[in-house]
């Protein structure tokens, strides 16, 4: 072999060593998140440095796909179907059971960690607070949960008010749960909401 013939083969080897490299190198995965309002850019910022803690750095070694409904919860189970499709490995909901329940809807297989006020217990996510059983787990804050302790809250700082005004959301499916909270309280201390 020549010397010549020698330095072409060595250079195309060098420039197509790195291209064989890095198709050798694996997809990084794929997080789904799915918010039913909006995006709080301060819970993302803490999504974010967790994963980074855990050697994750999005953009370089994973990857997020964000799906926000904008508060038009209709529009949850057309987004979450989309993450599906997407085959992500991991779908994250923020913001609400809403956002949750579509992606439990849509999938049984890939996992689900969820971020929500209210009894995932009572919305069907999982099966119990000790054993949540399925592919969906998460936090919960019981934040709906004092739909009626504020209502006696303010019976005590308003007595002579009879009748109390909520308002909700309707197209939220944590709306009802607390609405009947508040309802049931309600009806204890004599009010009408």
């Amino acid at each position: 072999m020549r010397r010549r013939e020698f330095i072409a083969l060595l250079g195309g080897t060098a420039v197509s060593w790195p291209c064989t490299a890095r198709a050798q190198q694996p997809t990084p995965p794929v997080i789904g998140l799915l918010s039913g309002t909006g995006r709080n850019l301060r819970q993302l910022d803490d999504i974010r440095q967790g994963l980074n803690t855990s050697g994750y750095v999005e953009g370089r070694n994973v990857s997020i796909e964000y799906r926000v409904a904008e508060g038009q919860f209709d529009r949850l189970a057309s987004l979450a179907a989309d993450l599906v499709s997407r085959q992500v490995k991991l779908i994250l909901t923020i913001q609400g059971a809403a956002a949750a329940l579509a992606a439990k809807a849509a999938s049984s297989t890939i996992p689900i960690v969820f971020s929500i006020g209210g009894d995932p217990v009572k919305f069907g996510l999982v099966t119990s607070m000790n054993h949540p059983g399925g592919n969906a787990t998460g936090t919960t804050f019981l934040v709906n949960t004092l739909g009626a302790k504020r209502l006696e809250v303010l019976h005590e700082l308003v007595p002579r008010a009879k009748s109390i005004g909520l308002l909700t959301n309707p197209q939220n499916p944590a709306s009802s749960v607390e609405t009947s909270d508040v309802q049931a309280a309600a009806r204890t201390l004599g009010l009408q909401v």
